[in-house]
């Protein structure tokens, strides 16, 4: 690995693990509404990637497809809402275990088969996220713990929809703009019900989620993808959840407990048994 990649891949991992933290912090520390957040957040999103495709003088049209954007936008949603009651690292580890947990079982689904080590490893996987939703220390509340899991489904979907592009800026771009108006729409409902809840300093945290850590991030990790084998870029992806637990502890003073250790390891080893072995033909 060359020392541009490894930049490269350090970058996009912090800024992955950085999203967790924003959002942690604007919905906990702050008096911003998750609905508020999420409509700053898609819409900064797509004016950066739309000004980078712009400097970059990107001839291509914007892509994405409406199934993409709706999918982008019920894992933003579901994510933010998730965590005004999870902590940042819990919160990653049940989002980047339920993504890697849909995306194989979807292979499954198509007609891959798993070997008897990949079929060993899913069921650590899922152990784990059992293990860190049971009631007990350190479990977070039963239904955002479920809807962290569901994020983590609808960015598979938004994954899997986009596979084969041949433009990936250009596709998660286009579909950041079309999910803007989904988010604006849902704001604006919610503005007229006088349900909003505005803090400037929350939709700092949102602007710089949506801006740098979700649009810059994603162009740095395109730019990696294109150097790394999908079992490396799988397998970096796990270093998220731990960058997240760590930085909630450091920046947030969230405990780390023994019970998201063990689920963390169970997910971690579980994963990589999946990914690091080739599936039969």
């Amino acid at each position: 690995m060359t020392l541009r990649l490894f930049a490269l891949t350090l970058f996009a991992m912090l800024a992955f693990a950085g999203n967790s933290l924003l959002c942690r912090v604007a919905l906990t520390q702050t008096a911003i509404d998750p609905t508020t957040f999420v409509a700053l957040r898609i819409g900064s999103g797509a004016l950066m990637l739309w000004l980078v495709l712009r400097a970059r003088r990107d001839r291509s049209r914007l892509e994405g497809t409406w199934a993409g954007a709706l999918a982008l936008f019920a894992y933003a949603l579901a994510f933010s809402f998730a965590y005004t009651h999870i902590p940042a690292g819990t919160g990653a580890l049940l989002l980047f275990g339920a993504i890697q947990i849909s995306m194989v079982l979807y292979g499954f689904l198509i007609g891959e088969r798993l070997s008897p080590l990949q079929g060993m490893g899913i069921t650590l996987a899922i152990a784990g996220l059992v293990a860190l939703m049971l009631p007990g220390m350190g479990a977070p509340p039963l239904f955002y713990g479920f809807l962290m899991i569901v994020s983590g489904v609808a960015w598979s979907m938004y994954s899997l929809l986009g596979r084969g592009t041949k433009h990936p800026a250009a596709a998660t771009a286009g579909n950041f703009i079309r999910a803007t108006p989904v988010a604006l729409a849902l704001f604006a409902a919610q503005l007229a019900a006088s349900q909003t809840r505005f803090d400037a300093t929350g939709a700092a945290y949102a602007v710089a989620s949506g801006a740098v850590t979700s649009g810059l991030g994603y162009i740095l990790w395109y730019a990696a993808l294109k150097q790394l084998s999908v079992t490396r870029a799988a397998t970096v992806q796990l270093s998220v959840p731990v960058l997240a637990a760590f930085g909630g502890t450091l920046f947030l003073d969230e405990p780390l407990t023994g019970v998201l250790v063990i689920a963390s390891t169970l997910v971690l080893a579980g994963v990589a048994l999946v990914i690091r072995n080739p599936r039969p033909a």
